[in-house]
């Protein structure tokens, strides 16, 4: 699989934007000493080979009055292809549930939950998540203090 390979300018572009998504053509252009044009099309062919995703705001969960994070380790019952499908399916479905990867360890997924405060964590592990097809057990982790919590990736900062 051809896959594109972003150099040097391209990473450059990637940090800046990370940074400021909201940044002109121009601006950025200026920023990583390109032409309009050029940095135009690199962002282009960024975005067309998947690496830039979109554009979104960057929204302050405590602001909105969501208070609450917790970590829910999920056992499924079983673990073939079609079961993991059907498991993935309908957690992706349950807005409150902001992350969900598959692990390899003792458990099957881990997933970040973000709430009001506990009742409605309450509401949503006991009406929700614990009824998803295929969970055996659940186990709880809940965030007293959230010291680092990145959504950019760790892009070269000396490019």
């Amino acid at each position: 699989m051809n896959r594109y390979q972003p150099d040097r300018v391209d990473l450059k572009i990637l940090f800046e934007l990370q940074a400021d998504g909201r940044l002109s053509i121009v601006e950025l252009a200026r920023r990583i000493n390109l032409t309009k044009s050029p940095c135009a099309e690199r962002v282009k062919r960024l975005e067309q080979a998947g690496i830039i995703r979109g554009y979104r705001a960057e929204i302050d969960p405590l602001a909105l009055g969501i208070n609450h994070i917790a970590f829910v380790q999920v056992l499924l019952n079983s673990t073939t292809g079609k079961d993991l499908k059907i498991f993935n399916h309908a957690v992706s479905k349950i807005s409150e549930v902001t992350s969900c990867q598959m692990i390899a360890g003792n458990f099957d997924y881990l997933l970040k939950v973000l709430t009001r405060d506990i009742h409605h964590f309450r509401d949503v592990l006991g009406n929700q998540i614990s009824t998803l097809p295929g969970v055996q057990q659940t186990h709880t982790f809940v965030v007293m203090e959230n010291v680092k919590d990145e959504t950019t990736l760790p892009l070269p900062s000396k490019l």
